[in-house]
């Protein structure tokens, strides 16, 4: 989005809930969020209830956007420096507000990102790359592939297409083989490092091909080059937080898998829609 329209959208609370009521109902025609009904009964200005089943609700009830104690406006610039990677501590300065508040909303976009993550049962397919990688502070000890006190990253991705990025427990063959059979399509093509780990892949269908590192970085087309980019492009990001606990990683992790899939999209429009979605267990 661009400065003018977002400093349109953000002139007033009520351009910027109209913004965000656009993205919330389809054609800005209201129905209950619990049965569907378009029937409803006005209470006041922002509150309808619903004819049929009762349900008491407003614009943004059962929404992501409907938690914490924001307005609308508040949420948009919330946004927009989430966009530009700020830590949630110099969210909470710029806007003047309490550091939890601005804690809890930066957790709900990253947990509005989450929910709609590439769906766990598409495959890719084509020509893949796969690696894993560590994340974690600087400490002493081996480093690379069995370093203590890291955490492991399983990362796949399908070139000219997405990258999918989980945490795993170990990098033993085992689990990186059911991390591909579970997200990899049946004879694709398989780039991977000389890794041991990969040594089964050519039995399980692939077509698996190896760079070995330590004489050259690709061969041919034979590269995992752009999964070493995402890698890269995630941990420069994720140092400017100063030490994220392992149980919020994924979370982070996800974000980071969100903005390289969608580096060349309009990012702010992308997290604007998330928040004015149901949340899954609505």
């Amino acid at each position: 989005m661009d400065l003018r329209t977002y400093e349109r959208i953000t002139s007033s609370e009520n351009t910027a809930k109209r913004y965000l009521v656009a993205k919330c109902w389809v054609n800005r025609i209201r129905n209950c969020p619990r049965c569907g009904s378009r029937k409803y009964y006005l209470l006041g200005i922002e509150k309808r209830r619903c004819k049929r089943c009762d349900y008491t609700y407003h614009d943004f009830s059962r929404r992501w956007i409907s938690r914490g104690d924001l307005s609308p406006g508040q949420w948009l610039r919330i946004v927009k420096l989430f966009e530009f990677e700020l830590s949630t501590r110099k969210i909470a300065g710029q806007l003047g507000i309490a550091y939890n508040t601005a804690y809890k909303a930066v957790n709900t976009i990253r947990m509005s990102i989450l929910s709609h993550a590439p769906d766990a049962d598409r495959l890719l397919g084509g020509e893949v790359e796969l690696d894993e990688s560590y994340f974690g502070g600087r400490r002493k000890g081996r480093r690379g592939r069995g370093a203590a006190g890291k955490i492991p990253v399983f990362g796949i991705l399908e070139r000219d297409g997405l990258v999918s990025v989980q945490v795993v427990p170990d990098v033993t063959a085992e689990t990186l083989l059911q991390m591909t059979v579970k997200k990899v399509r049946r004879g694709s093509i398989v780039y991977t490092d000389k890794f041991r780990g990969y040594d089964a892949l050519m039995f399980c269908g692939y077509r698996h091909l190896q760079v070995d590192h330590g004489k050259h970085f690709s061969r041919g087309r034979v590269y995992i080059n752009g999964l070493e980019g995402f890698w890269s492009f995630a941990k420069e990001r994720l140092m400017k937080h100063h030490g994220i606990s392992p149980p919020r990683f994924p979370l982070y992790l996800k974000d980071m898998e969100f903005r390289y899939n969608n580096r060349d999209r309009d990012i702010f429009g992308l997290i604007a829609q998330y928040l004015c979605d149901f949340e899954p267990s609505c």
